[in-house]
């Protein structure tokens, strides 16, 4: 039986959340245990970074454990990130799971460790989530492969590529430019995401990966939810898909849109760092991994 630990190295998470996630985790079959501070509330983190660093090493220590599940994102992993022992994960890896402000790990577990981690649903999210996304997480936890269909979108460039998928939310992955966290971009399918950011950050950030040479890099983008985008004042005069298109057209790769994962209750499973593969077609887009 696999044994997940939940922690919470970011904001603070309600008591009624975790336990609606523990009873649907143990249902599932699965051993569950509760980190020391998962639970606990320092202004608007779960802990002081004392405290969330602490149940974090000691999940990333523990032998018996076989998955770090995040209760949730927002805003804290990076605080703890650069003070992690890994020696003991390195010892008996492990998967890491979460999204949003879980991204931290994702770009900097795979390229550094070369050990998958899993972006996917987060306890915060259990109670409302569909049904397909809790399923995908459960396959991710026992290496169950996921197949998705999706959705077609105008603004699709049709084609097909191969490689291990890298990201997560671009606000994280933009920040981890430059950095000892920064993924591996070379062979890669890049996914993203994003909430609440403004139609001029996203070009921003883009322009940012591209002048890096890391949109050069990969064999193809996958953008799942953009949700609560929000214009200028000024209207800025293009829709987030239009711009995010505008910067992967010239590379003549394929772009799929509508990908069913990011701050929306259909947040299927992905193993970064796993090999995949994305047909985007005249109909619909298909991914396995």
């Amino acid at each position: 039986m696999k044994k997940i630990r939940l922690v919470s190295p970011a904001k603070h998470i309600e008591q009624h959340e975790v336990d609606f996630a523990e009873n649907f985790l143990t249902d599932s079959g699965f051993d569950v245990e509760i980190g020391t501070y998962a639970l606990g509330v320092h202004n608007y983190f779960s802990g002081t970074v004392e405290e969330r660093l602490s149940d974090f090493q000691f999940a990333l220590n523990d032998p018996t454990v076989d998955v770090i599940m995040c209760t949730r994102g927002g805003y804290g992993s990076v605080q703890i990130l650069d003070q992690l022992d890994f020696t003991g994960f390195i010892a008996n890896s492990k998967l890491i799971i979460g999204y949003s402000d879980i991204t931290v790990f994702h770009e900097h577990i795979p390229k550094n460790f070369n050990v998958p981690s899993v972006h996917a649903t987060a306890p915060l999210n259990f109670a409302e989530n569909s049904l397909e996304s809790l399923s995908s997480l459960v396959n991710a936890i026992i290496g169950k492969s996921n197949h998705y269909e999706i959705q077609r979108h105008d603004l699709n460039i049709e084609g097909e590529c191969h490689g291990p998928v890298t990201g997560g939310n671009l606000a994280i992955v933009y920040s981890m430019l430059g950095t000892n966290s920064e993924a591996d971009y070379k062979g890669k399918i890049l996914f993203i995401e994003e909430i609440g950011e403004a139609v001029y950050a996203i070009d921003r950030m883009f322009h940012a990966l591209k002048k890096a040479g890391k949109l050069d890099e990969i064999t193809g983008l996958m953008v799942g939810s953009l949700t609560k985008m929000k214009d200028s004042e000024i209207p800025y005069g293009s829709s987030v898909e239009e711009v995010i298109h505008g910067h992967i057209a010239p590379l003549g790769i394929p772009l799929s849109f509508n990908f069913p994962a990011g701050h929306i209750l259909d947040n299927r499973a992905l193993v970064m760092g796993q090999d995949a593969t994305l047909r985007v077609g005249n109909k619909y887009s298909d991914f396995e991994q």
